[in-house]
């Protein structure tokens, strides 16, 4: 099977629990999207406030630490074109960028696992990837449906 996620650490140790949560909500994400027979995948960084908080302000001039950040190589429509063609290139589609501290504390915060928080930044990530946004509630209602079908197939849920 293919590897949809290539995991890096930057500032933080390996950890396969993080690794086994991820890959299991990407296979799905492209599953989920009828990518997962394409020779695509996601660059994923898992990282600390510090390190997010300069690529925040480096790439979005926003002087603060955040959860995730996303970065599309491809716009929404170009990504349709890259489905259709079935190509046997092997592409990345984007880089996902996770601060790991900021999940544990988000998810003490919202009361759930860390894996359901997790979870959700690596498919809130993906979709920002392909393309959806939430600035406006008509796009949020759009993605916030996608994601919470993956999660939903995968059995992670709120308040777990």
């Amino acid at each position: 099977m293919h590897q949809h996620a290539e995991i890096e650490y930057q500032k933080l140790p390996e950890n396969l629990e993080y690794e086994e949560i991820i890959n299991k909500v990407i296979s799905e994400c492209f599953k989920t999207e009828k990518m997962d027979k394409l020779k695509l995948y996601i660059s994923i960084t898992l990282t600390i406030p510090d390190v997010i908080k300069s690529i925040n302000k480096k790439y979005r001039n926003i002087d603060n630490p955040t959860d995730v950040l996303s970065f599309p190589m491809f716009e929404k429509d170009e990504i349709e074109a890259i489905k259709k063609q079935k190509s046997e290139i092997e592409e990345c589609l984007g880089d996902i960028i996770i601060s790991v501290p900021k999940v544990i504390e988000q998810a003490e915060e919202y009361g759930h696992s860390f894996e359901r928080e997790l979870a959700y930044m690596v498919v809130h990530g993906f979709y920002h990837i392909l393309g959806y946004d939430h600035m406006i509630d008509s796009d949020k209602k759009e993605m916030r449906k996608k994601e919470d079908e993956v999660l939903n197939k995968l059995h992670i849920t709120r308040g777990e």
